[in-house]
């Protein structure tokens, strides 16, 4: 058994209900960066958090399409911003590299109160019966060169989708699991992420080809 908790350690999150404090935390670090003063910017938390950037640039930004509120299109800048991270990614950067003017993109505040709710509670779901499965697969270059190629596609296929159809919501929420199974290394997340994420393309395909079919007979 391990060591008795300290108390008055100041953690919070599922470390602080009892948890293991070594095991990776999304919603910990994700409220303690909410919770800091200063502007909740894609330059400022690429700049806090590191390598582990990736990942949670992939949650905040395709966790507005992952959730059903209704969009619009508004979210393409934020999926063509997580094309770029995925080809960096890809390419084997270990640091992310932003364009200055899509440096002081907000992240968070007032306006997207209800989203980051709602993207908590989802993660806290997962944290609950998530655990790590095969660390050894992570943080690798060749997993990372998987990773970027699987939130290129997804990202992808969540732009492609036509708007107000609600076509976005799976492969957006495909990667928001895949990222959240990255951070917190469970091999079982990235599975169910994949065929999650390959559900949603092939409603995508279905509804397009109806759609196509549809406009033919129009015509």
């Amino acid at each position: 058994m391990g060591a008795p908790a300290q108390r008055g350690d100041g953690r919070d999150g599922p470390a602080a209900a009892g948890g293991d404090p070594q095991r990776p935390s999304v919603s910990r670090d994700l409220d303690s960066w909410l919770r800091a003063g200063g502007p909740k910017t894609l330059g400022g938390l690429s700049e806090l958090f590191g390598e582990k950037s990736f990942a949670l640039l992939f949650v905040l930004l395709l966790g507005v399409p992952a959730l059903p509120l209704p969009t619009g299109g508004a979210t393409h800048v934020f999926e063509i911003v997580a094309m770029l991270l995925a080809l960096q990614l890809i390419v084997g950067r270990r640091r992310i590299w932003i364009p200055r003017r899509w440096r002081d993109l907000e992240l968070a505040g007032p306006r997207k109160e209800r989203f980051l709710t709602g993207l908590m509670k989802l993660i806290r779901r997962l944290e609950r019966f998530s655990r790590p499965r095969f660390r050894f697969l992570f943080h690798r270059r060749a997993s990372n060169v998987v990773f970027g190629l699987l939130a290129l596609a997804g990202t992808i296929a969540a732009f492609v989708a036509p708007p107000f159809t609600g076509l976005d919501t799976l492969p957006s929420l495909g990667v928001v699991l895949l990222s959240l199974g990255v951070l917190l290394e469970d091999v079982l997340l990235v599975l169910a992420a994949i065929v999650l994420a390959a559900v949603g393309v092939a409603l995508e395909i279905v509804a397009g080809g109806a759609a196509l079919s549809g406009i033919q007979k129009l015509l």
